[in-house]
């Protein structure tokens, strides 16, 4: 396993991402590859934090709005996300 999943620096444009901790920071993480990530950043924290975490995220999130908690919900068992 890597030691950080490889999104974007303009997702967490307010962090400094030389010190950021991506192992506690997982939530902030997920809930903006969810609102603004594209398939690779999705890719990533799925990779690096697996489908339980992305799912808690969802189910307590108050950042996401119920479309993107559905689409999450059915998006992480798509063919899309695990296709090479």
């Amino acid at each position: 396993m890597q030691d950080k999943p490889d999104i974007g620096s303009h997702l967490l444009w307010e962090y400094d991402l030389s010190t950021f901790h991506w192992d506690r920071s997982w939530k902030i993480v997920i809930e903006r590859v969810i609102q603004r990530g594209d398939l690779h950043e999705w890719r990533e924290i799925y990779r690096f934090y697996g489908p339980e975490k992305i799912l808690a995220t969802v189910e307590w999130s108050k950042q996401l709005d119920k479309r993107d908690k559905d689409f999450t919900r059915f998006f992480i068992n798509s063919d899309l996300l695990h296709a090479a």
